[in-house]
């Protein structure tokens, strides 16, 4: 009663193709590859109980698509032995972090096995979420995740042994808007344009807190400091003026720069 039939599947790629989304599905058999040829896909997810099943894989290799693997049923030797056996077929996977629980509990996400992937194997790396939340997503993005796999439902009340493990459409749109901004963040780290105005805005100058005449030795107890920056001397080289004489007239509150100064 779960199974959708060869038409539904037309169906549900084309529909994917009006709205401009990619179609692709997880085989989970020889059957379900040469399914998916007829349909036309470009790539192949393959979940993580049958990231050992060679047979599977093999035929995989030999469409030349990409392929994303899993690694949620299988040990680190298991995975390591998937990835040498496609390499050897001429075909580099991406690769996810995945806990396979149903849904998973923080304690259970290991984020931290993202970079490890990254630098152990040297190849793409995302993450595949069912906590059915927004944050293991987001914090993946955060740790450099190229990849998000997550779960979608209408209802989390809706029958199906996902559902609770599923996001809601209304927080795809939330999570899609957080993966956007942190990415944005996360590509441009330099400082921006607001930031330098903020920084001369709120910054300070050496100013003197008394009305003081030409003549005058420059002490620290003269001294106050008042926004924004680039007036006068900055705060930083206060030491440098004191014993200086002014040679100008000075009220309070005016700041004070080099030419006022021998």
């Amino acid at each position: 009663r779960m199974e959708f039939t060869l038409n539904q599947w037309k169906g549900l790629k084309k529909h994917c193709e009006e709205k401009g989304v990619e179609f692709l599905a997880s085989p989970f058999s020889i059957q379900a590859i040469e399914v998916l040829e007829d349909l036309g896909v470009n790539k192949y997810k393959i979940g993580s109980g049958e990231s050992s099943n060679f047979l599977l894989l093999d035929r995989i290799s030999k469409t030349k698509k990409d392929v994303i693997i899993s690694n949620g049923l299988i040990t680190q030797d298991e995975l390591e032995e998937t990835i040498s056996f496609l390499k050897k077929r001429n075909c580099t996977p991406a690769l996810l972090q995945c806990t396979t629980a149903y849904p998973t509990k923080p304690e259970q996400w290991n984020l931290q096995n993202i970079s490890l992937l990254k630098d152990k194997f040297n190849l793409p790396v995302g993450f595949s979420d069912h906590s059915g939340n927004i944050y293991a997503c987001l914090a993946a993005t955060s740790l450099g995740a190229d990849i998000l796999e997550f779960h979608v439902t209408f209802d989390k009340r809706m029958f199906g042994p996902d559902a609770k493990a599923s996001l809601t459409i209304d927080q795809v749109s939330s999570l899609m808007k957080g993966v956007k901004e942190i990415s944005f963040s996360l590509n441009n780290p330099e400082e921006n344009d607001e930031m330098k105005r903020l920084k001369g805005l709120f910054g300070k100058s050496l100013s003197l807190n008394k009305d003081l005449q030409a003549g005058n030795t420059i002490m620290i107890a003269d001294l106050e400091t008042t926004k924004p920056a680039g007036l006068g001397i900055n705060p930083k080289e206060y030491e440098s003026i004191l014993g200086r004489k002014l040679i100008v007239n000075k009220r309070k509150g005016d700041f004070i720069n080099p030419k006022d100064l021998r």
